[in-house]
């Protein structure tokens, strides 16, 4: 019996040396009270009564969300505005023995950066400089916890709430911006109307003008070609009369006309001169003596008749 109690004994204490350590995890390990070692993933042996695991680190990246602070700005308004730090142990060595407490301490020192970096700043710049700030924090927090073995990866500030009154006067002061931009854009877009308005009948004008413009030209050019039709028609019809006249004394000189026949058609020539205005005619002695040949020659024919 006192053999398997002590083998239980034995089993419970070789059992309790054994340590497996997770993924992401690291343990500090101290022997005599002093800093031994830090194990990291897999499976590690304590001496018994002699070794000791001072502390279980975890290596991930951690969320801390402080709650309000008060803080003052450069011109004396007081506004609460809490923080959101993302932090990772680097070192579980320093996480361990750098300081009392890590994340009391990163509370602490996020509370004055903050009220630091604030009092510097007026209301106008803390409410649009959140990036400034972020980024401003962020290193200061960084270079301050380095000997904790903590790296701060990122800095946000969750929320600003001015006090009331300041709260009022911001909100009556964005109402009154968007009224100023919305008589703005009334404006403009009147502006901008009476603008097209204005283009429109420009552009109807002149196109009205260019209308009457290419009709006038429509016009000319239809009234050109018809009085250059009429002159080829004139033309044409002079053509040929003159080419009948010439084909006519043509067919009369190849027809070898005798003295007499000339003369008649002279006589025919005086005929139609006298349908004219003239009131008096002067006829040639040879065209007279044919006229009397010609009347002689018609009497002898009636009186054969």
């Amino acid at each position: 019996m006192p053999v398997i109690i002590f083998v239980v004994v034995l089993l419970l204490i070789v059992t309790s040396c054994i340590r497996i350590v997770p993924q992401a995890q690291a343990c500090v390990i101290e022997r005599l009270g002093g800093y031994l070692t830090t194990w990291g993933v897999g499976i590690h042996f304590l001496i018994p009564f002699v070794d000791r695991v001072a502390k279980k680190v975890n290596l991930k990246e951690q969320v801390m969300d402080f709650k309000p602070q008060p803080v003052i700005t450069k011109d004396n308004v007081t506004m609460q505005i809490d923080t959101v730090v993302f932090f990772q142990i680097t070192d579980p060595k320093l996480f361990v023995y750098g300081v009392v407490n890590p994340l009391v301490a990163i509370e602490n020192l996020t509370a004055t950066t903050l009220r630091n970096i604030i009092g510097d700043l007026e209301l106008d710049q803390t409410l649009t400089s959140r990036e400034t700030i972020n980024t401003r924090m962020r290193s200061n927090l960084d270079e301050a916890t380095d000997p904790w073995g903590i790296k701060v990866n990122r800095v946000e500030l969750k929320n600003i709430i001015p006090p009331r009154e300041i709260q009022d006067s911001m909100e009556k002061q964005m109402k009154a911006e968007r009224e100023r931009r919305e008589a703005i854009l009334i404006a403009e877009g009147e502006k901008k109307s009476t603008v097209l308005v204005a283009e429109g009948k420009k552009e109807s004008a002149i196109l009205e003008a260019e209308a009457a413009k290419q009709a006038a030209i429509l016009r000319a050019e239809a009234d050109k070609e018809a009085t250059i039709r009429r002159a080829e028609g004139k033309a044409e019809a002079i053509r040929q009369v003159q080419k009948a006249k010439a084909e006519g004394i043509e067919y009369l000189n190849q027809s070898n006309p005798t003295k007499e026949v000339l003369t008649i058609k002279s006589l025919e020539s005086f005929e139609k001169a006298a349908d004219g205005q003239a009131t008096k005619i002067i006829i040639p002695s040879e065209i007279q003596g044919v006229a009397g040949l010609a009347r002689g020659v018609v009497e002898s024919v009636k009186d054969e008749k």
